[in-house]
């Protein structure tokens, strides 16, 4: 009888180790992509009331500089007044005007459909970005250049990990020498690692007709690309402080008429390109944004357009940029208050390191933002996990312990529910008045572990005891097994063979044929 109970015990426990391991519905998870955030806000109503306001004289008193004739024509046609110094101005009127016009609640496509990103409101979404020049390796406490076959694998990793929810290029790659051929590669690296949202840049105009057709190929067609666009142009339109880049500008029309969604990347740094206190960076990285804004809605009201206001800290001691300092976790939380009061889709950076391996002081920073940019409801945390040496360096260890750090951080986003069922005043009665006295088996307890409670796949939990039973496990030397077993596995992204021998018939691909 005693074997009986205790094999029945095992069965029980062994089944319910099983269906905790299952994979739970997505709407079931602790945490998923697209939870809303917005309860914290840096900012009181009158202070983003002030800053709206110089923002709009800002744009009326000193407007900007340099933009190209096609887009002089196009907002001088919507209303903006072009002066004698060469600069466009903005009336308020105008500004308004395009607000009205702007799109809202749009979607991101994935190339599968299950990785939609819905924009609206104060839903949260954390994936990479940048323009790291190295990749770090952490075995070797050392960096080297990145390379197109770095860029693919950190696209596959990141297409296995849950809380990586879109992969804008986070390296560039300087073993092709030709921007025009690196603009390609660098699209075509991480589409064929991912079906997750794609986000990129162009360094030559030229690139992008170019780029276009490859899109339609993959795709099947020009049709089918413009109904799901899979992919969105991070453009730098503005050279802070109040200036457009021709070049960029040029670029982002033939997006628009493309049918590509673009990002407004406004990125000037407080104290060199934008002003050094915190409300005045705010301001104008929120100018040059509306700018933007006035520039695709006079060329296309409404078009797909994400309010990419990024200005960086500088540390001001040296002038070097500081990603990872608290500063600029105010600074990412205080533009996504600005996009939610314009209700418009936004997106800034958080997740940066100044540390250049990921340690102890990685972690601090890397949290530090994060969190703030959740909570604060932002759309587009980029640049969320993977990033060191304030942007120059990306590792492949820190983008997998960025999935468990991001998925602590969407705990936070998700905060607590309040209802009935969880004031567990019945389960507290029932335990206090006759039960066990403690809530370890109770059935709310063994409901809610596993839609509540979020656990690292990689951090460790265990007591000291455990820890030195398991042969003292190392967090990174963990992460560098675990990069090893992601990039063992198939790749799922990868296009069928027909459509490949199309692309590389057309196109020069650096990466080998799988």
């Amino acid at each position: 009888m005693t074997e009986l109970v205790q094999t029945r015990r095992a069965g029980g426990r062994t089944a319910r180790k099983a269906a905790r391991a299952a994979p739970l519905p997505q709407a079931l998870r602790p945490v998923r992509a697209g939870m809303s955030g917005g309860l914290y806000a840096p900012l009181s109503e009158a202070e983003v009331l002030r800053i709206h306001n110089a923002a709009l004289r800002a744009l009326d008193e000193i407007g900007l500089a340099d933009a190209p004739p096609s887009g002089i024509a196009a907002m001088t046609a919507a209303g903006a007044r072009l002066g004698e110094d060469g600069r466009l101005r903005f009336s308020p009127a105008l500004v308004e005007d395009m607000l009205a016009k702007a799109a809202r609640g749009i979607t991101l496509h994935g190339r599968a459909p299950e990785h939609d990103l819905a924009l609206s409101g104060t839903r949260v979404h954390y994936g990479t970005a940048g323009a790291a020049v190295h990749v770090v390796d952490v075995d070797g406490r050392s960096y080297r250049d990145s390379t197109v076959q770095d860029l693919h694998d950190a696209a596959r990793i990141a297409d296995r990990l849950d809380n990586i929810h879109f992969v804008q290029r986070p390296m560039v790659c300087r073993d092709i020498p030709d921007n025009v051929e690196m603009d390609l590669n660098t699209l075509y690296a991480c589409c064929a690692g991912t079906t997750k949202h794609v986000g990129t840049s162009f360094f030559e105009l030229a690139s992008v007709p170019l780029a276009f057709d490859m899109l339609h190929l993959m795709a099947g067609g020009e049709a089918e690309w413009r109904a799901r666009p899979f992919v969105s142009n991070s453009n730098c339109f503005v050279v802070p402080p109040m200036k457009f880049a021709t070049e960029s500008c040029m670029v982002m029309e033939r997006c628009i008429a493309g049918g590509m969604p673009v990002l407004l990347l406004s990125a000037g740094q407080a104290g060199a390109t934008a002003p050094a206190p915190i409300a005045g960076a705010i301001v104008q990285a929120v100018a040059e944004c509306l700018a933007g804004v006035v520039y695709v809605n006079s060329i296309a009201p409404g078009f797909p357009a994400i309010f990419g206001t990024w200005p960086f800290v500088s540390d001001l001691r040296t002038g070097a940029m500081s990603g990872g300092s608290g500063e600029q976790a105010l600074l990412t939380a205080g533009c996504a208050q600005m996009h939610r009061f314009y209700g418009l889709p936004g997106g800034a950076a958080a997740g940066i390191a100044d540390a250049k391996l990921p340690d102890m002081q990685a972690g601090w920073e890397q949290m530090c933002s994060n969190v703030m940019a959740g909570l604060s409801g932002l759309n587009l945390v980029y640049e969320a996990a993977g990033m060191h040496a304030s942007l120059l360096g990306f590792c492949m260890e820190s983008l997998i312990l960025g999935d468990d750090l991001i998925g602590q951080a969407l705990r936070c986003v998700r905060g607590i529910e309040v209802d009935d069922d969880t004031l567990s005043l019945e389960v507290m009665r029932a335990t206090c008045l006759g039960g066990p006295g403690h809530y370890l088996g109770s059935d709310q307890t063994l409901a809610r572990m596993q839609t509540d409670y979020i656990y690292p796949a990689l951090g460790d939990r265990t007591s000291p005891k455990e820890w030195e039973e398991r042969q003292r496990p190392d967090l990174l030397k963990n992460a560098t097994r675990r990069k090893a077993e992601l990039l063992a596995m198939p790749v799922r992204a990868r296009f069928d063979p027909p459509t490949d021998a199309r692309i590389r018939a057309q196109f020069r691909i650096h990466l080998p044929v799988s």
